[in-house]
């Protein structure tokens, strides 16, 4: 729905209109608050057609999943909608005013963050290419559709080690250390009691479904792969507002209580721009615990990350 300029009034503003912030606003929506959700339609799990592993939705189109959230939300008349980028974002007096890419901006007493974070993955030709088809970085949500076939670990660096040593659960594992680092003894017996195999040629390129292609030549042939991704925020409002940061091994987030509520009066947090780890199920759930709190917020008064 088209908003027109200029500025609007909310109970509440969500920026992010993934499964996080759908879940959030209909908390919101539900309790009969004024909501506007901007979105810029940029859901981190849009290369994967299929979403697995959350009850209800296991195996549906993930894009599916989003779609019946948004026209499930859009039923509830205080809810609003706007298909744009929020650039910036400021507390004012009565809260905090929220500006979009074409100059226009929008005030509400609370602000609710969903915006998800960027995956970043190593420089491999052919691997951006088939990320969310035969390349994941979940083996809960995609390990099970390999069938247990043979799966290949692409390290990225040390936290590596933990994919290579989960996915054994799921199939026959190939770990390509790629000169990202050496396991210790240690870690070599503890992967060998897996059963997951070392390789330590290089890799030059994924080709085909998910064939990994060495720098010496040779080709072998995996059901999928497995990438531990560094990640990025997917939005710089966080830190424009002064909202305290935790850094952790892939990359830095939000640091929240578990009310969702961040180091700043008034702004909640959900979904994976506040996790280490994520997905549609846990993105849900955040979201269901962020707009309940930021509901009570309007009532009880605010509180903020110790």
């Amino acid at each position: 729905m088209h908003i027109p300029h200029p500025t609007t009034e909310f109970d509440v503003i969500v920026i992010g209109g993934s499964y996080a912030g759908l879940s959030a606003a209909m908390q919101l929506a539900r309790a009969r608050r004024r909501v506007l959700v901007i979105d810029a339609g940029q859901r981190r799990n849009r290369y994967a057609q299929h979403s697995h592993g959350f009850l209800g939705q296991d195996g549906r189109e993930a894009a599916a999943i989003a779609a019946d959230g948004r026209a499930q939300l859009m039923k509830y008349p205080t809810v609003r909608w706007i298909e744009a980028s929020a650039t910036q974002a400021a507390q004012t007096a009565q809260g905090f005013r929220v500006t979009l890419t074409d100059g226009g901006s929008f005030n509400a007493a609370r602000l609710l963050l969903a915006t998800g974070v960027v995956d970043e993955l190593p420089p491999i030709a052919g691997l951006a290419e088939r990320w969310g088809s035969s390349a994941f970085h979940c083996p809960y949500c995609h390990g099970y559709e390999l069938m247990e076939g043979a799966i290949g670990v692409l390290a990225t660096g040390p936290l590596s080690i933990h994919h290579a040593m989960m996915l054994p659960d799921w199939g026959q594992v190939t770990f390509f250390l790629n000169g990202a680092f050496e396991p210790d003894e240690a870690q070599l017996a503890a992967l060998a009691a897996r059963g997951v195999a070392i390789e330590r040629t290089p890799v030059q390129a994924i080709a085909g479904h998910a064939a990994v292609q060495l720098q010496d030549g040779r080709s072998l042939e995996m059901a999928g792969l497995f990438v531990l991704t560094r990640t990025h925020s997917g939005s710089p409002l966080a830190e424009q507002l002064g909202c305290e940061m935790e850094q952790g091994a892939t990359g830095s987030h939000v640091r929240v209580d578990g009310m969702k509520a961040s180091s700043v009066a008034g702004v909640f947090v959900c979904g994976d721009a506040a996790r280490l780890f994520g997905n549609v199920a846990l993105a849900v759930a955040d979201g269901a615990m962020a707009g309940a709190a930021t509901h009570q917020s309007l009532i009880f008064g605010l509180a903020t990350a110790a």
